[in-house]
């Protein structure tokens, strides 16, 4: 989990939303009064750039799809489940169908905020956002990652969801959108088993697979997911781990039509689908719950291995 300010997601998208905004003068910040205390001095300099709506998340969504047709680049952020399931026909309509584009920014993830409850925890995000088309999700690790994922998004025109997390990884990735061999066996074996971590999964990946025959990838881009370099990494008889930070088997569809010409053997790693904790615990107690610590996850990739 995130330690120092340095590394912390959020407060690097708030760090980085004054100069954002100062050089793409067409973009709009769109808050339902979550952040915003955290923002004054960019909301006092840029009052004409800056627009609470309240705690009105469907009117925050309907707002940024008025923007974007007025020609505007508007930036939505509140936490995950307020922003994608509770405003979720919005997104839908008020930006899926009527074309436009807007960047959805998230804090929270699956359990950041596990203090707040249910209420605040979003783990079928990812999938919810894949569902509609033409969206982009992101899924920094790293806060270095969040800066440069902000100011290109920001200056472009698309549907983009960036998640944001309390969890990261020890070095930044590159944001380019395809997948990555990050650690290789020391006998190049390219048909061995392949572990993909998805965004700030990757260093528990490598945590716990650490002694065991895999190669380990990575990707801060799952939707639209790199098939050409899953397949490129998979080999002809793939043997595929796939570590995800929110609902296990998110990536299925993607990588079963990536892979889709050759017999394959895959496992889904993830917030189980069957589980709900009534507990409010720590994040760490939520990860170790659901088979996310190095523990968890080691588990069930010695279980692909066997």
């Amino acid at each position: 989990m995130s330690t120092t300010r340095g590394q912390d997601q959020r407060a690097r998208f708030y760090a980085e939303l004054d100069p954002v905004l100062a050089a793409n003068p067409d973009a709009v910040l769109v808050l339902a009064v979550i952040g915003s205390g955290y923002m004054t001095d960019t909301i006092a300099r840029r009052p004409d750039q800056v627009v609470d709506v309240g705690i009105r998340e469907q009117a925050m969504i309907g707002v940024a799809g008025g923007l974007a047709l007025a020609g505007r680049r508007p930036i939505v952020h509140t936490f995950a489940p307020f922003l994608v399931e509770r405003a979720y026909e919005q997104v839908k309509l008020d930006l899926g169908h009527q074309d436009v584009g807007a960047l959805l920014v998230s804090a929270g993830a699956s359990y950041d905020v596990s203090s707040g409850g249910r209420t605040h925890q979003a783990p079928a995000d990812v999938a919810l956002i894949s569902a509609l088309p033409g969206w982009t999700v992101h899924v920094p690790g790293h806060a270095d990652e969040v800066a440069e994922i902000l100011h290109r998004e920001a200056a472009g025109a698309g549907r983009v969801y960036v998640r944001l997390s309390g969890q990261h990884n020890l070095r930044p990735q590159p944001v380019d959108g395809q997948v990555h061999l990050v650690r290789d066996l020391t006998v190049g074996d390219p048909s061995a088993p392949l572990v993909l971590a998805v965004g700030p999964m990757l260093d528990v990946v490598l945590e716990a697979t650490r002694d065991l025959p895999v190669r380990v990838a990575h990707t801060g881009t799952p939707h639209p997911l790199d098939a050409t370099g899953v397949r490129a990494l998979a080999g002809p008889t793939p043997v595929l781990g796939v570590v995800e930070p929110y609902l296990a088997g998110t990536s299925a569809a993607a990588v079963a039509t990536a892979l889709a010409d050759r017999p394959s053997r895959v496992l889904h790693v993830g917030v189980p689908r069957d589980a709900e904790l009534r507990r409010y615990g720590t994040p760490r107690d939520h990860a170790a719950a659901h088979g996310l610590d190095a523990a968890g996850v080691r588990r069930q990739v010695k279980s692909l291995l066997a």
